[in-house]
């Protein structure tokens, strides 16, 4: 007896209406809870790297970015998502406000090009929360430095000054003309999605409206520039002060950010969650780790699904082998959690779309190592697993594009058949 699913499938298509006539312009869209790429629903499994720019921007080291995209397209990866920013300091991105290194940006451009190539989606981050390659401190301190008074690094999200420079960024990079590929990024459907910032934080505000505000005010900006793209926040996936009762499944203290608030401002298309048990409950053991995954997961996915009515793509998670007591195993396990939440929800036509774990390097990278490395050339259990969870997703992607072509089979018999006579 065949499997039910595909008659399963069928009628969650039917009842959700996602069997659509494909646009084929490439571009990633959304449509209720879904990715849409196609006509059909877009599932993704992939991961981050956010060390792709650097690399290219060195002509002798592009084989590495090479390699990284090919070792992903073997194993299934279809999105990566990795870092559009470099603010200050070594060989960066933007030397101060609005004044770019072109060796740099040409890297972009190849990672751009050859994600391209190996058919491979990319999520591109456009300025970092924390103090690593710049950051908003980087901001702030070139704002000080034109004379503005500011207390404190999380007068980026308020001051006009700062606000300006990081619109001049965005602008800067969505305008941007690849020299490989000869498309401008805001152009190009390589690209999947635009982030407004690496896990977005602002303590000083508790309340957030101050985050709010700004998700809102650069929401609109860089919808204004590019409505070809998508567009997410950034966001770790702590509850706020607009769902109270939801506040005791955050890991940690308020840190001015609202899961379901700021995700429901106009132009954001998709919620995000990352997931480090292992540094948020670091004094916990491994199953109370997992325990608060799992809820943490499924609440979130609850809410995606019929709070915020938006895809929900989980773009960070991982566990290190620099913890206590680490075991392959362990990790195995955290992969395994996820992926069969991703993978549950997908073929019940739920609204989670894939998930990015942190982090893919290559063969001769040992001083990026930072304990939560992927090593898809080492053949790891782990990756074995995220093998696997390629291909149940593109499974699930086939049987969506089977369904679809049946549908348009029919409309065409029906087509055909009209104005035949029918009986004697």
């Amino acid at each position: 007896m065949g499997s039910p699913m595909p008659l399963f499938l069928l009628a969650l298509l039917a009842f959700h209406g996602l069997l659509t006539i494909a646009r084929g312009d490439g571009f990633v869209r959304t449509r209720g809870t879904h990715f849409m790429l196609g006509g059909v629903p877009y599932y993704a499994n992939g991961f981050n790297a956010y060390w792709l720019m650097y690399f290219a921007s060195d002509p002798s080291q592009r084989p590495k970015v090479s390699n990284a995209f090919r070792e992903a397209a073997s194993h299934g990866l279809t999105v990566a998502r990795t870092w559009a920013f470099s603010d200050g300091g070594y060989r960066p991105l933007q030397y101060s406000p609005g004044s770019y290194n072109e060796q740099m940006f040409q890297g972009l451009d190849f990672v751009i090009a050859e994600a391209r190539r190996y058919g491979i989606k990319l999520i591109l981050s456009l300025v970092n929360d924390y103090e690593n390659f710049g950051g908003k401190k980087q901001y702030v301190n070139w704002a000080r430095n034109q004379g503005q008074y500011l207390s404190s690094d999380d007068d980026f999200f308020r001051n006009p000054v700062v606000k300006g420079y990081y619109k001049n960024h965005v602008k800067r990079v969505l305008n941007r003309y690849n020299i490989f590929t000869r498309i401008h990024y805001k152009d190009d459907p390589t690209i999947m999605a635009w982030e407004l910032m690496n896990e977005p934080r602002c303590t000083s505000d508790t309340s957030g409206r101050t985050i709010q505000a700004w998700v809102t005010e650069m929401a609109s900006f860089v919808k204004s520039i590019d409505s070809n793209h998508l567009l997410e926040i950034g966001l770790e996936g702590f509850y706020g002060q607009s769902t109270p009762q939801r506040r005791g499944v955050n890991p940690s203290t308020d840190i001015g950010t609202d899961f379901i608030a700021n995700n429901r401002v106009r132009g954001i298309d998709f919620a995000t969650v990352h997931s480090y048990p292992d540094q948020w409950l670091s004094n916990s053991n491994d199953q109370a780790q997992l325990s608060f995954l799992n809820n943490w997961l499924d609440v979130h996915i609850r809410d995606a699904q019929y709070i915020l009515q938006k895809p929900l793509f989980l773009t960070e998670f991982g566990k290190s082998w620099k913890d206590p007591g680490y075991s392959t195993y362990q990790r195995d396990q955290l992969f395994n959690t996820v992926y069969y939440k991703v993978y549950s929800s997908a073929k019940r036509g739920g609204a989670v779309a894939g998930s990015l774990f942190w982090q893919l390097l290559t063969e001769g990278m040992d001083t990026f190592r930072d304990g939560y490395e992927i090593i898809l050339g080492e053949g790891s259990s782990t990756t074995n697993l995220i093998s696997y969870q390629s291909h149940k997703l593109y499974q699930i992607r086939k049987i969506y594009a089977r369904m679809r072509n049946i549908n348009r089979w029919r409309r065409g018999q029906g087509y055909r058949n009209r104005g035949k006579r029918i009986g004697n």
